[in-house]
């Protein structure tokens, strides 16, 4: 360079220097950085609007720049774009992650004790499914989100249950109040199953291998007290509590459709929307569809709780989470982001969304006032979120290790084992058969 360029050089870049001083601070949408957040691809209409309104309303304030991605659950897309990332170290700032993938990455996330902490104090506790599947290590290693969250209880016909077996579900669940269900027990459950079959509109349960299935099948096993490996990863299958549960399962299939082995997660929404049967094991999906499609079957539907058995009241949850992967670029904007979503305001946003089928996950956010409004009938998803604590929130294959418990889960060993004793294998067989599964899954 020259001495006259030289020259030239300095003072042009002594005036940009001078501009730049005198130049009032802008605070640009980059100020804070960018983000990349991966959702779970919402299907009830609108639901996915009010999430991203949200993180709108916040990134515009906090100046970070944000691109969001709803990814869909079907075809596993979910799972393989969780997979895919956590082998590349690369991808989004915060991904949805569904119930055992926390879990499965743990060691790949960013530990979030700190929001999980503030949250418990504002909120109130979570329950011990939530913990089950949240920590790795003793450590949080994602926020339970309320968007895709949701128990699976009964979602029963007011006007078959009463004129088939003679139970008005609604005066055992009122809307507004504690239930009166110390007669919803397991034999009950079997009598009112048995009516209704005879009645020709039998219950609607599924024992294929898909979720909807086996998260009605765990809660069974749960009620009994039949856990299949225990909390140390000890396979304890071979119990008294696991014959009784068996022979109960056996005895309430007889009374189901016949081709349940082979229902999906389809199959049970579009059996109560059809008018074929009494109940259905749901979240609220099957509701709001019939509200569209069927309004005169959604004015006789009431979501209420598990029958009590004789280990207790246990009602299937599945918890989604949102994870921060700790390879990501801006780990810190994505805590501020998922503080923001975890708020009161933002869960009640999206509950009224989603029409009351999303879940938070802490013990003071179950009485929002989406689910005692929403209807037709009015009421009747009042207790879905279970206010009064009337059930113990479980997922199946719990106690035994997350590791062990997701093959449980993902092969359907426990609707598996109830299809094969109601076909007629031995209960001694079927367990020696399921106790060989499982030490399988031990060797994985």
């Amino acid at each position: 360079m020259s001495h006259q360029s030289r020259r030239k050089f300095i003072k042009s870049a002594a005036k940009v220097s001078a501009a730049v001083i005198s130049a009032p601070f802008v605070h640009t949408s980059h100020a804070a950085g960018s983000l990349s957040v991966g959702l779970w691809d919402h299907w009830v209409p609108g639901a996915n609007q009010a999430t991203t309104d949200l993180i709108n309303q916040w990134a515009a304030k906090e100046k970070v720049d944000v691109k969001i991605d709803y990814i869909t659950s079907q075809g596993n897309k979910l799972l393989l774009t969780t997979a895919a990332e956590a082998q590349a170290k690369s991808g989004h700032d915060i991904l949805a992650l569904s119930t055992w993938l926390p879990a499965d990455h743990g060691k790949l996330l960013e530990p979030v004790d700190d929001i999980m902490g503030d949250l418990i104090k504002e909120h109130g506790a979570v329950n011990n499914t939530v913990q089950y599947l949240g920590k790795v290590d003793g450590k949080w290693v994602a926020i339970p989100a309320t968007v895709g969250s949701q128990i699976k209880g009964p979602c029963s016909r007011m006007d078959l249950l009463k004129q088939h077996a003679g139970i008005d579900i609604r005066a055992m669940y009122p809307a507004g109040a504690a239930p009166k269900a110390d007669a919803w027990t397991t034999d009950a459950f079997l009598k009112a199953a048995e009516a209704c079959h005879k009645g020709g509109v039998p219950f609607g349960i599924g024992f294929g291998t898909t979720t909807d299935s086996v998260d009605t099948a765990g809660s069974f096993f749960h009620a009994f007290g039949a856990n299949l490996v225990d909390a140390k990863g000890n396979i304890v299958v071979k119990s008294d509590e696991t014959k009784q549960v068996l022979e109960y399962l056996k005895k309430l299939i007889s009374f189901l459709p016949p081709d349940v082995p082979a229902w999906d997660d389809a199959s049970n929404n579009k059996w109560l929307v059809s008018g074929k049967g009494a109940m259905i094991m749901n979240p609220p999906s099957a509701w709001a569809v019939a509200k569209r499609d069927a309004p005169q079957i959604a004015e006789q539907l009431w979501t209420h709780g598990f029958p009590v058995g004789p280990k207790g009241r246990y009602a299937p949850f599945l918890p989604f989470y949102w994870g921060i992967w700790n390879f990501g670029k801006n780990k810190s904007a994505a805590k501020n982001l998922l503080r923001h979503l975890s708020t009161r305001q933002a869960v009640a946003k999206m509950v009224e969304a989603s029409g009351g089928y999303d879940l938070p996950s802490f013990a003071n956010l179950t009485t929002l006032p989406t689910w005692a409004e929403v209807g037709p009938p009015k009421g009747t998803l009042y207790h879905y979120p279970n206010p009064h604590n009337h059930q113990i929130l479980s997922i199946g294959a719990a106690p035994a290790p997350p590791r062990i418990g997701n093959q449980i889960y993902n092969s359907g060993l426990m609707t598996k084992m109830a299809v094969r004793h109601a076909q007629g294998e031995t209960v001694d067989k079927t367990i020696a058969w399921a106790a060989k599964e499982l030490e399988g899954f031990m060797r994985v």
